[in-house]
């Protein structure tokens, strides 16, 4: 049986302790014999091992290294990620159920799992169960000296403030905290593992009670009318659940099991969050009886769940910024908060160029480089040539440049404290949204060419009418001046052998109906719309990270808002999820001899 945390309302401090992050997935136990045959086994002892083969395939490219540990006995967590600590529960519950075969292929493929180590109970056929969990941590780093980004440890936390910030941000599921002298027990016969969970507070009011399940329904108002949003029965005190359900079965509208009544009765909710309109593990935290049902709205609930930072005094979070379809500031800040652990990474150090919309994107805007005086300390003063600019490194700063209307983020191709590019970007620009297509075919062309010269290449839409193809590159590896070969090649490569659909002619008059492959932008002191930003659109797009494969004449990026990205990110997951990590291992090598002018060298 395997060692289970014990639930707490409040993590737990002092230096006895260390703390991870809780994943919500599935727990398992990762078994490799001496003879290699790996198995993955639920803590119900239901074999999973078929049912994730990337995990599988992940752990025999790690053989080499763990051979001498043989055999081996892990403990972890079976997760599918949406960022580095945030899972997905509705996706690993797909693929639990998953029975056949090419369809669990096919998921491996389009969002693989992970599993995350976070104890070592035997190896090289020696019990650690005995052991102190410092020294089995120990044990674990020297057996994973080597890993993968399907196979991992997970990060250690010595920090209790630095591990809520990371939680609160992440929006992860919650704490894990470990007594450094726990042995590995059976159960939750202990008190050395204990876990807090990251509960949103939302307000709801009652609707229903159901005298066969005991549990009351719970609503909030949108536009007028009553959405339900889930079932709630525990949280309150003996009494309190008697008496309310006492003026359901007295006052109610009787319906078969049920009593309804309209709103009056309204709750404070503790609840992890809402998926598919459905409250995840939602437990009532009090009634609230001076608070009216109009105040228990679906947007005040999203701002609640989205638990942006205490930092930021919101302000008219009901402005309408988008017309039709009709967007508030609200949706604005819930959308910048739900995507910042994808967007914040491209922000992090980078000199912000920002267009802030405040009335509305059919009102005036403007752009914003330089530091306002009143903004607050945690925004990054970046001095450079006595003048203050400014980059986004955190989700304050994010979630306060929204508060402020602020809807584009444009970012140069280098980082503050750099002048020479971090990445390559080509802009397809075509003439209208109408000749997409020809964007898509530059795309598709300009990939074949990338893949042959062995460089990894990410494509996301521009959120207006274009796309863009973005290359990470490992920081110093080239100058602008190089970039500036390697683009004008491939762009010209392209309009000499498609003189019909693609130009690099800067003046539109010249275009004549032909898509702009613009590598000029590509340069020092340029900036380049952010992986999801919004943009000042009337339907409130997005600048959307695609897969390749979407990357066809099907491709719509109308369809892309900050109404949907932040639901498809969690679908799909993030298509630019491996971006920063090739950004290292970017293999330049062809490149820089045909930009270098070496002898013999030639781009393709």
């Amino acid at each position: 049986m395997i060692m289970k945390p014990i639930y707490i309302k409040d993590v737990p401090t002092g230096d006895e302790w260390l703390y991870e992050i809780k994943y919500d997935g599935f727990r398992a136990i990762l078994s490799i014999t001496t003879d290699e045959q790996i198995q993955l086994q639920s803590k119900n002892n239901h074999n999973l091992t078929e049912k994730f083969p990337e995990i599988t395939a992940s752990l025999e490219d790690m053989l080499p290294s763990l051979k001498k540990f043989l055999p081996l006995t892990l403990d972890g967590e079976l997760v599918v990620l949406n960022n580095r600590y945030q899972a997905n529960f509705a996706e690993i519950q797909i693929r639990g159920r998953m029975r056949n075969d090419v369809k669990i292929k096919q998921a491996a493929a389009s969002r693989p799992a992970n599993f995350i180590v976070f104890d070592v109970l035997q190896a090289n056929g020696k019990n650690y169960t005995e052991e102190k969990l410092s020294f089995r941590k120990a044990i674990l780093e020297e057996i994973l000296t080597t890993y993968t980004a399907r196979v991992f440890p997970v990060r250690i936390y010595y920090s209790k403030e630095e591990i809520i910030k990371t939680m609160l941000d992440s929006k992860a599921e919650g704490i894990v905290a470990k007594r450094l002298t726990s042995k590995y027990k059976n159960g939750k016969n202990h008190q050395d593992w204990k876990k807090v969970k990251n509960w949103r507070q939302i307000f709801t009011f009652l609707t229903a009670f159901d005298t066969e399940n005991g549990y009351f329904n719970v609503g909030v108002f949108h536009n007028g009318n009553v959405i339900g949003i889930g079932k709630c029965k525990h949280g309150l005190d003996p009494e309190t659940y008697t008496t309310v359900k006492q003026f359901f079965i007295e006052n109610g509208k009787k319906a078969g099991n049920r009593y309804t009544v309209p709103p009056a009765i309204c709750t404070a909710v503790h609840t992890l969050d809402l998926y598919d309109n459905e409250l995840r593990e939602p437990e009532f935290v009090q009634l609230i009886p001076e608070m009216i049902p109009e105040a228990c709205t679906l947007q005040k609930m999203r701002l609640d769940l989205a638990m942006l930072p205490k930092e930021i005094t919101l302000t008219n979070t009901d402005k309408l910024l988008w017309k039709e379809p009709k967007l508030t500031k609200g949706d604005l800040l819930t959308y910048m908060r739900e995507v910042s652990p994808y967007i914040l990474p491209f922000l992090n150090s980078r000199l912000l160029t920002i267009i802030r919309a405040p009335d509305g994107v059919d009102k005036e805007s403007f752009f914003q480089r330089h530091l306002p005086s009143y903004a607050p300390e945690f925004v990054t003063a970046i001095r450079q040539q006595e003048e203050t600019f400014f980059s986004c490194d955190n989700l304050e700063t994010l979630s306060w440049f929204a508060n402020h209307g602020a809807i584009e983020y444009h970012i140069p191709f280098e980082r503050s404290s750099s002048t020479v590019p971090c990445e390559i970007v080509f802009d397809l620009d075509p003439p209208d949204r109408e000749h997409l297509h020809l964007a898509v075919q530059a795309a598709q062309l300009i990939k074949i060419l990338l893949d042959e010269l062995k460089l990894h290449s990410f494509i996301k839409t521009s959120g207006n009418k274009g796309l863009q193809i973005h290359i990470p590159i490992r920081e110093g590896s080239m100058t602008y001046e190089e970039t500036a070969i390697f683009t004008e090649a491939i762009a010209k490569t392209l309009a000499t052998n498609y003189p019909d659909d693609f130009t690099t002619e800067r003046m539109k008059k010249k275009r004549a109906g032909r898509l702009y492959i613009d590598y000029v932008q590509h340069g020092e002191g340029k900036t380049i719309i952010a992986p999801y930003s919004p943009r000042l659109t009337k339907e409130g797009t997005v600048a959307t990270p695609l897969f390749w494969d979407e990357v066809d004449t099907d491709l719509n990026p109308s369809e892309f808002t900050i109404e949907t990205v932040a639901r498809r990110v969690q679908d799909i997951g993030c298509p630019f999820q491996a971006y920063l990590p090739l950004q290292q291992n970017q293999q330049m090598k062809h490149v820089l001899r045909f930009v270098r002018g070496e002898t013999g060298s030639r781009l393709i």
